[in-house]
């Protein structure tokens, strides 16, 4: 029997996997813009290679049994009357609602419109415009910049590539310095220029970047990765900036319950949670967030399930692409150490497919 009504706002990464795990038990829906998921981990490549412009895309239609997915936006959550709003005026009740909208991304990353033809045509565009330009700049030496850059390489061995970062070393918010030279080692061998301490911002003339010691970089086309921004400007506009931390990130409990609230929850990139903001992460806060809605919606007696804490990640295996045949594993160890491991365990691991086929079976395909 399927005990509680249970809306999850969003359909990305934690979304999917909370809804799943909570089908069985309660009567689920999954409300998001979007008509089909987005499988963000292969949007860089998307934006490259045009074999790639549909695989971000997979239907919804197979994820749940007994629960629906809505495309709808959501303007509101009303606690008073435990219902979530939609922009057309529906109003669905809850016994429990979890906000996993997630975070806005820089382009090519970044689904647009809402189906997948407005989406296909966005990444479309990216392809054709790489492969039309003459200097391509990539701002942004995290995680994200960094695979861009290489896929970009790749596809373009003649074009002229910059990679500018405002830190001394790539890959710094990972802690490794190990992986930021190897990062730098594969992009100069690779005849990428990399520009390391380099605050870039747009110049007076279109197509000219300056950087902070008012150097001109002059380029046909930029890519910015320079960090995320959580979808929680809706928040906001229905008056629950109070849940919201100065980021603009919901606050949670350790139980990932927000603002002292006990139906409504928050998983992944939208939180403030102090884990590196990857899929793993959005992954694991959904498994013991689902964990808990379930001892909450459960009747009190000796067999109800008592509630868990979520303790915050701060190490966790990390995999930058360098293309489809080589990469950078980051790989925690006893000790306080990271080992870094190179293109074999990259490759099998992440950057051949992308984790298409994982993510996939995910949906029920």
């Amino acid at each position: 029997m399927l005990d509680g009504e249970v809306i999850v706002i969003g359909g990305g990464y934690g979304g999917i996997r909370l809804a799943k795990r909570l089908d069985e038990v309660a009567r689920v829906t999954l409300v998001d813009r979007k008509e089909v998921f987005f499988h963000r981990i292969a949007a860089l490549r998307a934006g490259v290679h045009e074999a790639w412009t549909t695989t971000p895309f997979i239907p919804y239609d197979r994820l749940l049994r007994n629960g629906r997915v809505v495309a709808g936006k959501v303007i509101d959550i009303d606690t008073a009357e435990r219902r979530v709003k939609l922009a057309t005026g529906e109003r669905l009740p809850y016994d429990v609602v979890v906000i996993a909208t997630g975070a806005d991304y820089p382009e090519p990353a970044r689904f647009l419109g809402t189906t997948t033809e407005e989406a296909g045509k966005t990444f479309t565009a990216h392809q054709e415009s790489v492969a039309a330009a003459e200097h391509v700049l990539v701002v942004g030496g995290g995680p994200g910049g960094v695979e861009l850059a290489a896929e970009i390489r790749l596809a373009r061995p003649d074009a002229r590539v910059t990679l500018a970062h405002a830190g001394p070393v790539l890959l710094n918010s990972t802690g490794s310095t190990w992986a930021g030279r190897r990062a730098l080692a594969w992009l100069e061998a690779h005849d990428v220029e990399v520009r390391l301490d380099s605050f870039i911002s747009p110049g007076t003339d279109f197509g000219t970047y300056r950087d902070g010691r008012g150097n001109v970089i002059e380029a046909d086309l930029s890519f910015w990765s320079t960090g995320t921004t959580p979808n929680t400007l809706w928040l906001r506009l229905a008056g629950h900036g109070g849940w919201l931390s100065a980021s603009g990130h919901v606050k949670v409990d350790r139980m990932l319950r927000v603002g002292g609230q006990r139906d409504v929850f928050a998983v992944g990139d939208v939180n403030d949670v102090t884990d590196l903001k990857i899929t793993p992460m959005a992954i694991a806060q959904a498994d013991l967030a689902a964990h808990n809605i379930r001892a909450y919606l459960a009747s009190p007696g000796k067999h109800r399930k008592e509630p868990r804490l979520y303790r915050p990640v701060r190490r966790t295996p990390l995999i930058v692409p360098l293309g489809s045949a080589d990469g950078i594993t980051l790989l925690p160890v006893p000790g306080g150490e990271t080992a870094v491991l190179g293109a074999r365990t990259s490759t099998l691991a992440k950057a051949r497919t992308l984790m298409t086929p994982y993510v996939r079976r995910q949906l029920g395909y």
